[in-house]
């Protein structure tokens, strides 16, 4: 019997259209996403960190206690409302307190990966103006580098004694009021921080909710997504502190096998992947016996129909893609369990999102290719970006996502690819995803990425990057052979003219393929 829940906001409903007809967001006036995250006098497990054969436990009462120190400690120090605090650390107990404290103070995390060297450091604690930071040990040579005078907080021993202080209440922050800024991922230009509201935990619910199948208080939820960018932060770690929910952690590098024993031990019911992840675990023949899970919720990148039937076949539960950006997150999924997946598709916009495609003049357009945009306000978009004009992300009320995608005729979304990345050829606008999903239903075909490249009669023509399966080799042979694969599936013009075989792809901290860098030596 499955705990209940009575923070849902959605429940089982027999289809699609019955859900969303049902559905009105109802957001307080005044809401704090640290205290709504706190429960008193609650001895269930928040998080359980797993470090080689034991685990920590620690409890939601401690969860509160813990950042309400943490928030009297940083208002000690003079930080106030408004005030940016960043958090460079892995997934760890002191991270989860470390924002969930700073929003009771009032303040703005700045979540920033460990795997930022001081360069990339450097140009975010510039931008956002931290006031000081929370650092990891391993971390804290890097930050200095970065900022030597920036405050820092390190999250060793220290942290226990600048957290030994009375607790305060929360600050009474509007739902409106900015939580944290995350920096997007940077796959087609500098990062940009996105400003959100504490409303947007509400606007991430209904995602939540459809993603993993109508979460219970006693599912046990785990992601090697990091937490530092808004895949892990907000759709694994804070939603489900908010439904009183378990969340596993481990530092270990992501390994296929260590992955599988990991939700095996632990008993996990609800899992994050990304679909690197899953293609990682693909190459690698992972088993999949003794697992509990019951749902799998991907995003980040297209997953594509080959690796969704692998996975669905693989792991034999509940497989939901879903789609959404920094800016608006969790807008378009699936439940597997209330409409049917359609293999390739993101989904539909979720209940309270609306979103449509738009043509380059202004029309919403279904059955062709267009800017996938959505209606605002919503309580998941962005207030705005940090220190930059967000005049051209808008079009009257809608949010331009910068990605071009197809609506069909039942409302399911087709991700085409970025605008930036559409490849100008002879006239045909080519989308380097369904280049990809080809490439990748050949045996011999690890990971892949295509961009667009000069081409003196043609404007531009398609370029692929494959990184090999095991036991395969790069051969003009095999090249001759992947060309007439995408031939045959395809079409002439979106054949690779050039294949180059690397031995990885670059990617963005968040595990997005970074074209751009990919482009840059041929323009």
């Amino acid at each position: 019997m499955a705990l209940p829940n009575p923070r849902r906001l959605l429940e089982p409903v027999p289809d699609y259209g019955t859900m969303r007809s049902q559905f009105a967001w109802d957001i307080p006036e005044r809401f704090n996403m640290g205290t709504a995250c706190s429960t008193p006098d609650d001895s269930s497990i928040a998080l359980r960190v797993v470090e080689d054969d034991t685990n920590l436990d620690y409890t939601f009462e401690q969860l509160g206690d813990a950042s309400s120190r943490l928030a009297a400690a940083l208002v000690g120090l003079g930080v106030r409302q408004g005030d940016r605090v960043a958090v460079v650390a892995p997934q760890s107990w002191e991270t989860g307190v470390s924002h969930l404290g700073i929003w009771k103070a009032g303040a703005i995390s700045v979540p920033l990966a460990s795997l930022f060297g001081p360069d990339a450091l450097r140009y975010r604690l510039n931008d956002s103006g931290a006031r000081l930071a929370i650092v990891s040990p391993d971390n804290i040579g890097k930050v200095v580098e970065a900022d030597p005078d920036l405050d820092i907080i390190s999250t060793d021993d220290e942290f226990d004694e600048f957290i030994a202080v009375d607790p305060i209440e929360s600050a009474q922050t509007k739902a409106e009021d900015p939580a944290y800024l995350i920096y997007t991922s940077g796959t087609t230009g500098p990062p940009k921080g996105a400003l959100l509201p504490h409303r947007s935990l509400i606007g991430h619910l209904t995602g939540f909710d459809c993603y993993y199948e109508f979460p219970s208080r006693d599912d046990i939820i785990w992601t090697p997504a990091d937490w530092a960018w808004i895949g892990g932060l907000m759709d694994v770690l804070v939603p489900a502190w908010y439904y009183g929910m378990s969340v596993v952690t481990t530092n270990a590098d992501f390994d296929p096998a260590r992955a599988i024993r990991l939700m095996v031990d632990q008993k996990v019911t609800l899992a994050f992947l990304p679909p690197t992840a899953l293609k990682m675990m693909r190459a690698s023949d992972v088993g999949s016996e003794h697992l509990s899970l019951r749902a799998i919720f991907t995003g980040g990148e297209p997953l594509g129909a080959e690796l969704l039937e692998w996975s669905r076949s693989h792991f034999g539960c509940h497989i939901n893609e879903g789609y959404g950006q920094t800016e608006a997150n969790l807008v378009v999924g699936n439940c597997n369990s209330v409409w049917p997946t359609r293999p390739g598709s993101m989904g539909k916009p979720l209940p309270g999102h609306d979103v449509a495609v738009f043509s380059d003049t202004g029309e919403r357009v279904m059955g062709e290719v267009g800017e996938i945009c959505v209606r605002t306000p919503d309580p998941v978009t962005m207030l705005r970006y940090w220190n930059r004009s967000d005049s051209d992300k808008y079009r009257g009320s809608w949010l331009l996502t910068g990605d071009l995608g197809v609506e069909d005729e039942d409302g399911y979304l087709w991700f085409s690819s970025r605008k930036d990345d559409v490849i100008m050829s002879m006239g045909y606008r080519i989308g380097p995803g369904e280049i990809e999903e080809s490439l990748l239903g050949h045996p011999s075909v690890s990971m892949a990425a295509v961009v667009g490249v000069p081409d003196e009669l043609r404007g531009q023509v398609p370029k692929a990057f494959v990184v090999l399966r095991d036991g395969h080799h790069p051969t003009a042979e095999l090249t001759e052979e992947l060309q007439h694969h995408v031939r045959t599936r395809l079409a002439a013009h979106e054949v690779p003219r050039t294949i180059d075989y690397v031995h990885s792809l670059p990617r963005t901290t968040t595990g997005k393929i970074m074209r751009r860098a990919l482009r840059e030596p041929d323009q």
